[in-house]
């Protein structure tokens, strides 16, 4: 399982650069009766990978899309491996970007279990109107060994007329016998040449019979010349 998570892993982290045109790739691997599923879907200027993993029983589901309208970029990357439990990844990247704007969005989500019940989403918006720039980044780890783990994580950028808008969240959990919650928001938005960052952060770690919560939220607004700067970060162990 491990060899496996591994390998999935880094085939993702290796194939995660840009692409100019729409190219969407999903795999699926189910041994032993084991299910599997992987769906991916991309436009232009965007590109998507789901990739599903399950052996032994386990169920793994991988949703991957992205969208990158007019000049914006969007990549979408979404992992799930099971062994005889259940494994989840869901991976949304939008992007838009009108005349001359820049907007960026980068999804992340990563589901893994052995035994257990992992789920993890994603959701990166990024949306630059005329001359504005708006990057988002979103990435959601999940990770469970006989336990129940949710990572939740979403990042929402917007820019317009020269404003720029930077969104960053996120989310991990982990477990072993326990549960852990982990959910990051992050807003952005910028108004006429403003700028707004936004940066959360949430960390969920449970161990046996334990329940640990993280909930983050950081938002950001600039208007007309401001500046806006938010940021956030929530560690929770229970051991």
């Amino acid at each position: 399982m491990k060899r496996m998570l591994t390998l999935i892993t880094g085939f993702l982290f290796g194939a995660a650069s840009l692409a100019l045109g729409g190219e969407a790739t999903a795999v699926s691997i189910a041994t032993r009766g084991g299910q599997a599923s992987s769906n991916a879907t991309a436009s232009g200027n965007a590109r998507s990978l789901a990739i599903s993993g399950a052996t032994r029983g386990g169920r793994a589901i991988a949703n991957s899309t992205a969208r990158g309208w007019g000049r914006g970029i969007a990549d979408s990357r979404s992992v799930a491996t099971a062994d005889h439990g259940l494994a989840v990844s869901n991976s949304n990247a939008d992007a838009r970007g009108l005349f001359g704007g820049r907007a960026v969005a980068d999804s992340e989500s990563i589901a893994a279990t052995i035994g257990g019940v992992a789920l993890s989403n994603s959701d990166a918006t990024a949306d630059g109107v005329l001359r504005g720039s708006a990057t988002s980044r979103s990435y959601s780890t999940a990770l469970s060994e006989f336990g129940f783990a949710t990572s939740d994580s979403r990042a929402v950028s917007r820019g317009f007329r020269g404003g720029r808008a930077v969104s960053v969240s996120d989310s991990f959990s982990n477990t072993r016998f326990g549960r852990a919650d982990s959910r990051v928001r992050a807003v952005s938005d910028a108004g006429f040449r403003a700028r707004a960052y936004s940066n959360g952060r949430g960390i969920s770690i449970s161990r046996r019979y334990r329940h640990s919560r993280a909930h983050v939220t950081a938002i950001s607004r600039a208007r007309r010349f401001g500046r806006a700067h938010a940021r956030a970060i929530t560690i929770r162990v229970r051991r």
